[in-house]
């Protein structure tokens, strides 16, 4: 009895030690983005005296008014290129991982291990014959050039998992509705996707955050500001207006945005996702 009660006073310092430990590994992690929220309410005297804490008068409208009429045309041609890219994407992945997850056709096994093969191959390495490729094609300056690389650079691992995760699935789900006179273009329809919703999810928030950042690509095929996308005219908005840190800070906010509105509305199907055990990276 005296010992344990002599072990509670050690179990709470402990739960404290730990409980201290973990605020300040949060307080760490949100730092960067707390810092960009104060900063994007200073103005260019303000930021250089006072570069940690906020201080006042805040300069929100000026600085946000000035980063929305920067970065407008940025946002949009993103958002596009994004959604057409993750929406076609997934829709031709998780046909090809319905095919191979269900059908039986000679080379079955060699085509599935190429596309595994694909996933080793670093995507810088694939940088310049790209586009090489899309240079012929006379592809540069135009949303194609983003569009239809993102569209292919998917495939290799939304097959994979998709592939994995709809063979995963009971047998007689597809036996009996083929019983019932399904088809296989309803059974993929009625069964594989509503099944897959999670997986799904989650491979639309890792592709569009993909999309969304990639920086690289953009900057070699687009020259001219009617394509460029969010990084691109972030990068040289801050060449452009490099003493104004707090109508950059502002872009980057708003630029973060639509990726905190894609996490929430596919949130539930992105955890679900993550613990199906589908994905194990």
């Amino acid at each position: 009895m005296a010992s344990t009660t002599a072990s509670r006073p050690r179990q709470r310092r402990s739960d404290f030690v730990l409980s201290f430990i973990l605020v300040c590994l949060i307080i760490l992690t949100l730092y960067p983005f707390i810092f960009m929220i104060i900063t994007s309410t200073k103005s260019a005297s303000q930021f250089r005296h006072h570069y940690w804490e906020p201080v006042l008068p805040f300069h929100i409208r000026e600085n946000y008014t000035d980063a929305w009429e920067t970065i407008d045309r940025y946002l949009l041609n993103t958002i596009y290129v994004a959604a057409i890219s993750v929406s076609v994407g997934l829709l031709t992945t998780s046909l090809s991982g319905y095919a191979f997850a269900r059908f039986s056709f000679p080379g079955k096994q060699f085509f599935f291990s190429m596309i595994m093969l694909l996933m080793m191959i670093p995507g810088i390495l694939q940088l310049i014959p790209n586009f090489m490729w899309c240079n012929q094609l006379g592809l540069l300056n135009t949303y194609w050039v983003l569009i239809l690389p993102y569209i292919a650079s998917a495939q290799a691992y939304n097959i994979y998992i998709l592939r994995t995760f709809i063979a995963s699935l009971p047998p007689g789900l597809f036996e009996a509705a083929k019983i019932d006179g399904a088809s296989e273009l309803q059974q993929y329809a009625k069964i594989a996707m509503p099944l897959s919703k999670g997986i799904l999810g989650t491979l639309a928030i890792l592709r569009f955050t993909a999309v969304w950042n990639d920086l690289i690509w953009p900057m070699i095929v687009t020259n001219d500001e009617t394509h460029r996308t969010i990084t691109v005219g972030l990068y040289y908005y801050r060449g452009g207006t490099h003493t104004q840190y707090g109508a950059m800070f502002a872009g980057y906010l708003i630029a973060s945005i639509p990726l905190l509105l894609i996490f929430a509305v596919f949130m539930r199907q992105f955890m679900a996702g993550i613990t199906s055990g589908a994905i194990k990276a």
